[in-house]
């Protein structure tokens, strides 16, 4: 079967959520071990092909405008079986092409934030189609990123992956949404481990309040805290604790973005 051309490329639905201006904030961390590269895994990618600008917005993941998020086309979609619900948001993967020397660009490897979901057709079988079908391991990457590691009429390609840290500029931000008691916080430009697995939120009168994952990195609670100054406690996946105090400003509004630290590495 002859390769796919670019106009043949599959797009992937984005969802809009606009980041504004930031605020600071002041922290406490726990001390994170140094930095170790989890071990390479099989896997293969395709890419998409945006066009037009606006399909560079948003994602499962919630992040919105992935420019103004800082993320960049750097990004990546994964397959049923990496997403894990939306759990793995924000984590970053190296990827390596492999196995084909037509293809490959030699020496080369990238680095991507997973921000969106690459959902399973099931009218294929996992070999003969449907290549986030579960139990495939699958990136679909922007093509700018694919381009990277390998030649775009590669189309389906063979790569490696693993986990890596995190780099960011600036602090973690906090998008605050909602309306009345329900609010609702998009967490973005996560370092280090890249996805967060566990949210409080505290107001200048109550104790720590668990938050829920509603999707992807969107974090919610119904309580009343307007007028109240928030404070968030951060758990990543490998286990540490950023706590920002007074991110957001007594007189905050639904539809502000705050900064937070960061996590080191």
């Amino acid at each position: 079967m002859s390769p796919p051309s670019k106009s043949e490329a599959p797009l992937l639905t984005f969802l809009l959520l606009i980041l504004i201006p930031v605020a600071t904030s002041h922290y406490t961390s726990s001390s994170p071990p140094p930095p170790q590269p989890s071990q390479w895994h099989p896997a293969r990618a395709t890419y998409y092909a945006a066009s037009d600008p606006r399909d560079a917005v948003g994602g499962a993941c919630g992040f919105g405008d992935l420019v103004k998020a800082g993320y960049g086309m750097a990004t990546v979609g994964l397959s049923e079986t990496l997403f894990q619900r939306g759990q793995i948001c924000g984590a970053c993967f190296e990827l390596r092409c492999v196995d084909d020397l037509r293809w490959c660009i030699p020496g080369t490897s990238i680095i991507v934030t997973a921000t969106n979901f690459c959902a399973p057709n099931y009218g294929f079988t996992a070999e003969g189609g449907g290549h986030c079908n579960p139990p495939n391991n699958h990136f679909v990457l922007p093509i700018e990123a694919f381009e990277k590691i390998a030649i775009w009429k590669a189309g389906n390609m063979p790569v490696q992956y693993r986990r890596v840290k995190c780099r960011r500029e600036g602090g973690v931000r906090f998008t605050i949404d909602g309306s009345g008691i329900f609010i609702s916080v998009l967490i973005s430009n996560v370092g280090g481990a890249g996805d967060i697995v566990a949210v409080k939120i505290k107001g200048s009168r109550t104790g720590w309040l668990q938050m829920g994952r509603n999707w992807g990195q969107n974090w919610h609670i119904n309580s009343d805290l307007k007028n109240h100054p928030l404070s968030f406690e951060l758990t990543s996946s490998d286990g540490l604790t950023l706590t920002s105090y007074n991110v957001a400003p007594k007189n905050w509004n639904f539809g502000q973005t705050f900064e937070g630290k960061q996590f080191e590495l």
